[in-house]
């Protein structure tokens, strides 16, 4: 009954998201320096719809394992990147880059853009 009650108060505490003052240019760099997290933002940036963590256990043809992608979504959350909400067992992760676009006009858009023509140079080499 005690274990139960831990799990109950584990998986219940508030996730964490920093005010839209407290992002930082730097934490934002940092959380995307690593090309699975900025392929896990892309693909919730371009979502048109809250995605679960397991959505996005791929990338780039591999598996990601479960802890290491716990570690990738706190980071992203921690940098201010996205919003993540539990719903039942599950947790749903939102972009917020309405938000990030009042506080920095430009980054997220321009960030995304980069990151789509990067993909399409590197499918064209691959092709070639």
């Amino acid at each position: 009954m005690i274990f139960q009650e831990a799990y109950m108060e584990e998986i219940m505490k508030p996730i964490f998201h920093p005010s839209l003052d407290a992002i930082t240019l730097e934490g934002i760099f940092h959380a995307l320096s690593d090309p699975a997290r900025t392929a896990i933002f892309a693909n919730i940036a371009f979502s048109e719809c809250p995605q679960n963590c397991a959505a996005l256990a791929r990338v780039s043809d591999r598996t990601i394992p479960k802890s290491t992608l716990s570690q990738h979504f706190n980071a992203l959350r921690e940098a201010g990147l996205i919003r993540s909400e539990r719903r039942g067992v599950e947790v749903k992760n939102l972009s917020r880059c309405e938000e990030l676009e009042q506080r920095f006009p430009g980054l997220i858009p321009s960030i995304l853009n980069a990151y789509k023509k990067q993909l399409q140079e590197n499918a064209a080499s691959d092709a070639a």
